[in-house]
């Protein structure tokens, strides 16, 4: 067994190889703090026919990890929580650029939490795990990988924060990468002042954390790497003569396709340019012809953008398509936006409602209330496709994180749980900076005075001395280029950030053009926005209600009532939501009306106030406190009692303890209230 200790900047790893999980591919036992997680990486040597990379990334928390038995009936770990979920997608998007063209074997990674000291950055553990078990697995094209968080306190970058300074970062910067390369960034930032030069700066920091720590990966994990599976890779399966023909017999028809104003009319052209070239050369195989026709696309694509600057669609390289906005087009929801660029569509709804609306989550650090909820859904029809709608996966997560983190920082306050739900009606390109701009509007729709936010994707085109930065990427850009590059701001920030790199690394040079490319299609976007949110008309009439009121702490008891009658009682007479707020002796009352709001309002007003009054003849819903031989004492909902006396009981209810008991709701009449006392009679 192999201890290997290393010291990264503000992280203290140790690794043990050949300690467990002996029988897998490669493993590693990581140890940071009183964190212990086990990377383990399985490869089966038979080839999938299949034309992708079946790499499959699984990242779990075991609830024994920090002392817990599962929650809810099935005392076992169940479904993958939205945390592990997000985290398998992060390192997923690292590791995949790095596997080679032709490597087509199954192989599955699996990272399990074990022991969980609640301080270390589980994502930056995970991937260090995980990447390292490649590292010293038998596949031997896995060079070392690293990740690096940056935040910002006081005006000054800090390198892997600790969880305490996080939490008053005003930058959250995850990157991974190898040596000098960058392969993955996400970025969520709070920070007024952080533009394009300062994001740089804090990248740049994290590529020479990355490089210094791959460093020491090389040194002191490589030489323990196990010895390299047999894997040939799959050749990629030409045919010369048929790329001929099609260059030479049918280039005009390809270019024709591309040009293509809508991506359906262009995908039916290129399959009957493949038909027409099978009924011309009956010898040939429809299967051959599509990959030949796919790959002089591609070539063409990147042709036209590189040596024309020119793209498929006819725009320059930095226009942004055709945009239309409209607002509060559903009559019934409290807001939503309807943003369409080119063909790409997002109708995005918003929804305000009270504290018992927030999500409670529920997972290593800790429980919580989360009041604010971006949900993207994309069902099939969206691109086409004749698919059932099923539950959310990896990618609906993750995009709906995206947009999540591009506007949470330009909330403002308020007392409402808000959720957004962005729903892709179209789809040809960026949906989810098509659901930040849409949500940025639905929340100016439903009243909330947020400063607006807009999203773009970048595209990336690489030639061998030359290279061409796209803004607002299509689906054939994206395909067919070689990155994904999603950033979404205000006029003076960067709020969210994502970037896939399908190459080895990107020069920063590119890196830096393609942001100050991305901010002036961004500033462009949000004219088109504001724009719009002049033309907004709010759905006063359907939007809810709010107002705190103060109240006592030891008056609380008397508005919750015995067994929370008095409170349940309000809130159905009423139809409004309450929040108490114990610690600040307040209330929060949220109702879908303001004649409810007042409503409800004037009733707790009078059942905190201090002797409360009860009139001659009112009607009160009481709760039977306690049956006495000479009558019935009934707690009334303004926080008094009353005594229905024996002489006001019909005959037929006695025995009075046969008829009545503790708990029984109860309609009673106030006959009077002699000497402070409240005499009831029976209703």
């Amino acid at each position: 067994m192999n201890t290997i200790d290393l010291t990264l900047t503000n992280l203290e790893e140790q690794y043990k190889l050949e300690y467990v999980a002996k029988q897998a591919c490669g493993s590693v036992w990581y140890r940071s703090g009183g964190t212990i997680l086990l990377a383990s990486v399985a490869v089966d040597t038979t080839p999938i026919s299949g034309d992708f990379l079946p790499l499959t990334v699984q990242y779990l928390h075991k609830s024994y990890a920090l002392r817990k038995i599962p929650s809810g009936f099935i005392k076992r770990e169940g479904k993958p929580s939205e945390f592990e979920t997000l985290t398998s997608r992060i390192i997923d998007r690292t590791l995949r650029p790095l596997f080679p063209a032709g490597y087509y074997y199954p192989t599955q990674l699996t990272i399990l939490v074990l022991s969980y000291d609640e301080q270390s950055d589980l994502p930056l553990c995970a991937l260090h795990a995980g990447a390292n078990a490649l590292l010293v697995s038998g596949l031997d094209f896995i060079p070392p990988v690293s990740s690096v968080r940056i935040g910002k306190s006081n005006g000054d970058f800090v390198i892997n924060p600790t969880k305490q300074q996080m939490a008053q970062s005003c930058l959250d910067l995850y990157v991974a990468g190898s040596g000098e390369d960058i392969l993955m960034i996400e970025m969520k930032g709070a920070d007024p002042a952080l533009d394009e030069a300062a994001l740089m700066q804090a990248i740049e920091l994290a590529k020479q954390t990355i490089a210094s720590d791959c460093a020491l990966y090389t040194n002191a994990l490589l030489p323990h790497k196990r010895q390299a599976l047999a894997l040939p890779l799959a050749k990629l399966t030409t045919h010369p003569h048929i790329y001929t023909i099609i260059a030479t017999q049918h280039h005009e028809q390809v270019k024709a396709a591309l040009e293509s104003m809508s991506k359906s009319e262009r995908n039916d052209e290129l399959e009957s340019i493949a038909q027409e070239i099978l009924a011309l050369h009956p010898e040939l195989e429809l299967e051959s012809i599509l990959s030949m026709l796919g790959l002089y696309k591609k070539h063409q694509v990147r042709a036209m953008i590189l040596d024309e600057g020119r793209r498929a669609d006819g725009r320059g390289l930095e226009d942004v398509r055709p945009i239309s906005i409209e607002t509060n087009i559903l009559p019934c929801a409290h807001a939503s936006a309807l943003f369409t660029r080119g063909e790409t569509q997002a109708l995005v709804v918003c929804t305000l409602g009270g504290e018992n609306d927030a999500q409670i989550q529920e997972d290593f650090s800790g429980g919580s209330k989360e009041r604010f909820m971006f949900h993207y859904n994309f069902p099939g029809f969206s691109v086409g496709e004749a698919s059932m709608i099923g539950g959310v996966g990896r990618r609906e997560l993750g995009h709906g994180n995206l947009a999540k983190k591009a506007l949470e920082s330009t909330l403002p306050q308020t007392h409402h749980t808000i959720r957004l739900v962005s729903e892709i009606l179209e789809s040809n390109g960026s949906s989810s900076m098509a659901s930040v701009c849409g949500g940025s509007l639905a929340l100016r729709a439903a009243g909330l005075e947020n400063e607006l936010v807009a999203g773009v994707a970048m595209g990336l085109v690489l030639g061998e001395n030359k290279h061409a930065v796209l803004t607002d990427i299509m689906g054939l850009e994206d395909h067919d280029g070689d990155m994904d590059f999603k950033i979404a701001g205000t006029r003076s920030a960067i709020t969210a950030m994502q970037m896939d790199i399908k190459l080895g690394g990107i020069d920063s040079r590119i890196l830096h053009a393609a942001l100050l490319q991305a901010k002036h299609a961004r500033e462009q976007i949000l004219s088109l926005m504001e724009e719009a949110a002049t033309h907004i008309t709010l759905q006063t009439h359907l939007l809810p209600k709010s107002e705190l009121l103060h109240i006592p702490a030891h008056k609380i008891p008397d508005l919750i009532g015995p067994g929370g009658k008095t409170i349940k009682d309000i809130i159905d007479r009423f139809k409004v939501a309450i929040d108490i707020q114990r610690e600040k002796e307040q209330i929060l009352l949220q109702a879908d009306s303001t004649k409810n709001l007042e409503a409800a309002k004037t009733f707790i007003t009078k059942l905190i106030t201090p002797n409360a009054q009860y009139e001659s003849g009112e009607v009160v819903a009481g709760v039977v406190k306690r049956v006495v031989d000479f009558g019935v004492f009934i707690a009334l909902p303004r926080g008094e009692d009353g005594l229905l006396h024996i002489s006001k009981i019909p005959q037929d209810m006695q025995p009075l303890r046969e008829h009545f008991s503790e708990g029984m709701g109860l309609e009673c009449i106030v006959l009077g209230s002699p000497k402070g006392k409240i005499e009831l009679g029976f209703r």
